[in-house]
């Protein structure tokens, strides 16, 4: 009975690990439709509208030309690596996804299951540590193109994201100060029972906010591919599929970078106002679900629009940004949000 039970778990995580996968990458993919359409709406044209109605077929039509589009290795790179950096990449953004809460549980098959993979009580310790991972497989594909603007695009990548990994951190060790707990699932169980946490720490998720821009790569923090002096910064040397990776791993870190923050600070799959414990629980977790979906929806379009709207900074003005006012925001929000504690504690 006990190895029965064992192998119902397992097939039920295994279940839950490729719908999550397979929907991460659904909406990258139909990620960088929304985002060529937010572009056109916000310049003032159509937009793709040709494969499928309204267009929606662009995105399988990108998926099959990349599949179909040689594969070039250059001649003096490093293959093994040239092939490690793009693969590690995706892992790792799809990694991240392990330790969210979808949603409540959900009664099926006689079973409780819970919308989470995996429920740990360092949750977003794990986060940063398969994030900070990330840009060894931006770092490995730049140096191993053996390519100068690709390895100078790999510099900044690295540069730009262990400089923001700082003031990120920060601003987290505050939140932490007043949840108490390191899991995401105990978070948003405390905000479903009280306030929402961007009412306890609203310069916290506004550092916070800033840094998954630069983590993410995205405007006005996007140095490391700059098109103007890098042509194509690091991932200049690849085609076909690695590209693609590449291109789906930025996708998937800025999904994942909106769940996190709709999770750490507006309630995760928590719908203000309504009281989830007097729905049943299949309807529940739909709900929770949706709720979630639309915050996300909402970080991303937000992220479309800074990209369509702000150019990019000089690379003295985004160190500068990082170094002097982002980690000393962080240390003044830490040492404040520990002395509020201290206060009403005492």
């Amino acid at each position: 009975m006990l190895l029965a039970l064992d192998f119902a778990l397992i097939l039920e995580k295994l279940v839950l690990i490729l719908i999550v996968v397979m929907a991460s990458l659904g909406i990258a993919m139909y990620t960088t439709f929304a985002e060529r359409k937010v572009a056109a709406i916000l310049q003032d044209r159509r937009g793709p509208n040709r494969a499928g109605p309204f267009g929606l077929l662009q995105p399988l039509a990108d998926g099959l030309k990349l599949f179909f589009k040689e594969e070039i290795i250059p001649n003096l790179s490093n293959k093994f690596l040239f092939i490690l950096g793009p693969s590690l990449a995706m892992m790792t953004a799809m990694m991240t996804s392990a330790v969210i809460p979808w949603g409540d549980k959900v009664h099926l098959f006689g079973r409780d299951i819970a919308l989470q993979i995996a429920n740990i009580d360092v949750g977003i310790l794990f986060v940063f540590g398969v994030v900070s991972m990330g840009v060894y497989g931006i770092m490995i594909g730049s140096w191993a193109s053996n390519n100068k603007y690709s390895l100078m695009g790999g510099l900044r990548a690295a540069s730009q994201i262990i400089s923001y990994e700082l003031a990120m951190g920060i601003s987290l060790i505050a939140l932490i100060m007043v949840t108490g707990n390191l899991g995401l699932k105990e978070m948003v169980v405390q905000q479903q029972n009280g306030w929402w946490n961007i009412a306890k720490q609203p310069l916290g998720f506004l550092i916070f906010l800033v840094c998954s821009f630069a983590e993410c790569n995205r405007t006005p923090f996007d140095l490391p591919e700059a098109e103007n002096e890098l042509i194509g910064g690091y991932h200049t040397e690849y085609s076909s599929m690695k590209l693609g990776f590449y291109l789906f791993a930025e996708y998937i870190n800025m999904f994942v970078s909106s769940v996190i923050m709709a999770t750490l600070f507006f309630g995760g799959y928590d719908c203000p106002f309504v009281d989830e414990s007097a729905i049943s629980q299949g309807w529940a977790a739909i709900l929770g679900v949706s709720v979630l979906m639309a915050k996300v929806v909402a970080f991303l379009f937000f992220f479309m629009w800074v990209r369509w709207t702000i150019p990019r900074f000089r690379y003295d003005q985004l160190m500068r940004l990082g170094w002097k006012i982002l980690i000393p925001l962080a240390l003044f929000n830490m040492l404040v949000t520990g002395a509020v504690i201290l206060y009403f504690n005492k």
